[in-house]
C-alpha cells in the first residue's frame, strides 16, 4: 500500500525526522512512502510566489515563514537516505504550487534535478490562498461568491494537468474544504479533469487531508468524482497529506471502506 503524498514541512530536514514517517508507515502497513515539500519552502522558488506576496502583506508574512531551506539540503537529505537500507520503499519528490503563469520559470527549474514525481497542485484562487486559516476567509471567501472561486479552482487545475510537468496531482477537489457548495452541477468539469488525467498520464490523489484536516464529511474524492476518474479508468493513488509522522495513513482505513 502507498502512501503518495506525505510532508517533511514542520520539520527539519534530517535522517531522524524521516525515520519518524518510516515507522509510522510501517505500523500502517504501507509499504511505499512518496515523501515531498512544498516548493516554498525552498529559496530557489522564491520569485515564483512574488504574485502571492504583492497581492497582501498577510500572505507576504505568511510567505517568509515558510521559506526555510535551499533546494540543496533537501537533495543531499534525499542522497544520504538513498544510502541506507530501509525497511519500506521510499521516493522523493516536490509539491509544486502550480499557476500558468509560472511555467517557463518551473520548466528551466524542475529539469535540474533528478525527483521520482512531482505533484503539481493548485493552492491559490486570484493569487490569495484559499486554505489559510488566519487570513484565507478575509481575503477570499467573503469577497469572492462561491461559484466563482469554484470555477477558477477549475479552470487551473486543468491548465495543472495539461502542462505535462508533473506525475501526480495533488488533492484534486480540495477546495471543497470549508463544505462550501460550487454552486452549479460539477459533472462536466470532473469528466473534463478525468479525461485530461488520462491524455497526459497523470496519477490522481485520493487525498484524505480535508477529511482530518478540515473536517469536512467526505474521505477523500467527492463520490461523483470518483466514480468517474474509475469509469474512465484514471490511476488513483491514495495519500494522506500527512504534515507530521503520526499522520502517515490518516483515515486510510476509512478510505478502504469506499472503496470495498
Amino acid at each position: 500500500m502507498i502512501d503518495a503524498h506525505v510532508h517533511l514541512e514542520n520539520g527539519p530536514l534530517s535522517k531522524e525526522y524521516v525515520y519518524q514517517f518510516i515507522r509510522n508507515a510501517q505500523v500502517k502497513g504501507i509499504d511505499h512512502l512518496q515523501i515531498l515539500d512544498h516548493t516554498h519552502r525552498f529559496y530557489e522558488f522564491k520569485d515564483m510566489y512574488d504574485d502571492i506576496c504583492r497581492q497582501n502583506p498577510l500572505q507576504a508574512q505568511w510567505f517568509s515563514q515558510k521559506q526555510k531551506n535551499s533546494l540543496q539540503d533537501y537533495i543531499d537529505l534525499i542522497e544520504e537516505i538513498k544510502k541506507e537500507d530501509l525497511p519500506i520503499k521510499v521516493t522523493w519528490g516536490l509539491e509544486v504550487c502550480y499557476k500558468k503563469e509560472r511555467e517557463p520559470f518551473l520548466k528551466d527549474k524542475l529539469n535540474l534535478y533528478p525527483f521520482d514525481f512531482l505533484v503539481g497542485s493548485v493552492h491559490s484562487i486570484f493569487d490569495i490562498l484559499y486554505d489559510i486559516s488566519s487570513f484565507s476567509k478575509e481575503l477570499l471567501w467573503d469577497r469572492y461568491d462561491t461559484q466563482t472561486i469554484f470555477q477558477d479552482y477549475y479552470r487551473q487545475l486543468e491548465q495543472c494537468i495539461g502542462s505535462n510537468l508533473f506525475s501526480q496531482i495533488g488533492h484534486p477537489d480540495v477546495i471543497k474544504l470549508y463544505q462550501k457548495q460550487a454552486g452549479y452541477d460539477l459533472t462536466a468539469t470532473y469528466e473534463t479533469i478525468a479525461d485530461l488525467a488520462k491524455t497526459h498520464n497523470v496519477l490522481m490523489e485520493d487525498n484524505t487531508g480535508a477529511f482530518y484536516r478540515y473536517h469536512h464529511p467526505q474521505v477523500g474524492l467527492d463520490p461523483k468524482f470518483r466514480k468517474i476518474l474509475q469509469k474512465k479508468h484514471v490511476p488513483i493513488v491514495w495519500a494522506s497529506d500527512a504534515h507530521i509522522p503520526e499522520h502517515v495513513g490518516q483515515c486510510f482505513d476509512k478510505l478502504k471502506k469506499v472503496y470495498e
